[in-house]
């Protein structure tokens, strides 16, 4: 693959970026995250829940509950097949560029539409798109990193990538709060953010080669069916895979439900919930940058993988363990600048070693589309966890526990890994 195509930066390990490409990647990979993060924070932290508060305040934990659950289930098969087709996809704009573009416009008009539509049916079909758009761009884009970016240039990269990610996340919040009371720019906002997203980033990055010189992939029926197989024998890819989910898992059970445990487990009103949040955002935007573009430099000239991790694990669990013990807002704050903060070193370098435990370099996009629905299995599964923690026991309490839990459990699950130090 990497002999066949122009691009200076397409032999990993072997060949260095200029400093030019390094800017435009970095940069790219930045803005990328930051505008779609930021784009799906605004609905799925703030305005989405306030919207089904409005629209089903007695259901509104257990169909939040299911809309994650399903949206977080179309993720995960979207990814998958972009993932794979992405690897097969041979134009004059290579094969990650035309899914990139295309896929932050199908993401940006759903959820505008989120917004403007009536019940929970339409707005969750609308979540639905939305997902398959996001994904249409991350699963090619993450494959850039493996076949674009050289392997001692990758931590520093995924570095980029996690802090736009956190940025966007604390920034999203924000403006989310911002439109509590006066949601439809809100959606607005999010829309055009979430449309741009993708044609920015290959703006952005250096051009892509084309593909269409490449070996033309398979079309019958088996070789497609075959070219999904998960990797065989490969245990560092699956506990990678497994430390990922749980880790996600951990975090997305307090993260998706922050305005609830505001509202309902500290008692707040929606307007000091809203102050809160925005208080947090700001709090998680500072700690998350300096960790994640200080952890995956540092992981790249060290040669390290591993123990970020493991420091941003125990971050991680001070941080779920503060409101649980704390019962009040500044539990939760301390919880963004503690958690935030081991979150961020762990972001950046996740990508990173994601690809360094990758079988094959020639379907990098696939087997990063099954990495990738770790991520989406935690999404999925941890919002569930939280429903059913809280609809049987009545209450928040129990979910700062478990999460600590899955926190070390994932961090023994990468401490596994030996193919990488």
């Amino acid at each position: 693959m990497s002999q066949q195509v122009a691009d200076p930066a397409q032999a990993p390990g072997s060949v260095q970026l200029t400093r030019v490409q390094t800017i435009r990647y970095s940069s790219g990979f930045f803005i990328f995250s930051l505008f779609w993060m930021m784009a799906l924070m605004i609905i799925a932290a703030v305005l989405l829940p306030q919207r089904l508060t409005e629209i089903a305040p007695d259901d509104k934990v257990a169909i939040s509950g299911v809309l994650n659950s399903v949206t977080a289930l179309v993720s995960l098969v979207s990814n998958l097949i972009v993932g794979n087709l992405s690897d097969r996809t041979r134009s004059i704009f290579g094969r990650r560029t035309p899914w990139i573009a295309s896929g932050g416009l199908l993401g940006g008009v759903s959820l505008f539409a989120i917004g403007i539509l009536p019940n929970a049916w339409t707005i969750g079909v609308a979540y639905c798109l939305a997902m398959v758009g996001l994904n249409m761009m991350i699963a090619p884009a993450v494959a850039a990193l493996s076949d674009r970016v050289p392997e001692t240039s990758r931590g520093t990269m995924s570095a980029f990538f996690a802090a736009g990610s956190l940025a966007g996340s604390s920034l999203g919040t924000l403006v989310g709060a911002m439109f509590i009371t006066a949601q439809l720019p809100g959606y607005i906002v999010a829309g055009v953010v979430m449309g741009i997203s993708g044609v920015v980033t290959v703006i952005l990055w250096p051009k892509e080669p084309s593909s269409k010189d490449l070996p033309a992939a398979s079309t019958d029926l088996r070789s497609i069916l075959t070219s999904f197989r998960p990797p065989r024998n490969a245990p560092d890819f699956w506990n990678a895979f497994i430390g990922r989910s749980l880790l996600i898992f951990a975090y997305y059970m307090v993260l998706n439900y922050q305005l609830y445990i505001l509202q309902d487990y500290v008692g707040l009103s929606t307007e000091d919930s809203a102050a809160t949040i925005a208080t947090m955002s700001l709090v998680l935007l500072v700690v998350s940058a300096v960790s994640a573009l200080s952890a995956g430099p540092i992981s790249d000239k060290i040669g390290r993988r591993k123990v970020p991790v493991v420091v941003a694990s125990i971050l991680l669990a001070i941080g779920f363990a503060l409101p649980w013990i704390m019962h009040n807002a500044m539990g939760m704050i301390l919880f963004a600048a503690i958690g935030g903060f081991g979150y961020g070193m762990y972001g950046s370098v996740d990508q990173a070693l994601n690809v360094d435990v990758l079988p094959n370099a020639e379907e990098a996009g696939k087997d990063l589309g099954i990495l990738n629905m770790a991520t989406t299995l935690g999404q999925m599964v941890g919002p569930i966890a939280t429903s059913i923690i809280v609809t049987s026991l009545g209450g928040y309490g129990m979910v700062f526990p478990v999460a600590i839990v899955f926190t070390i459990v994932a961090c023994v699950f990468i401490m596994r890994i030996r193919s990488v130090r």
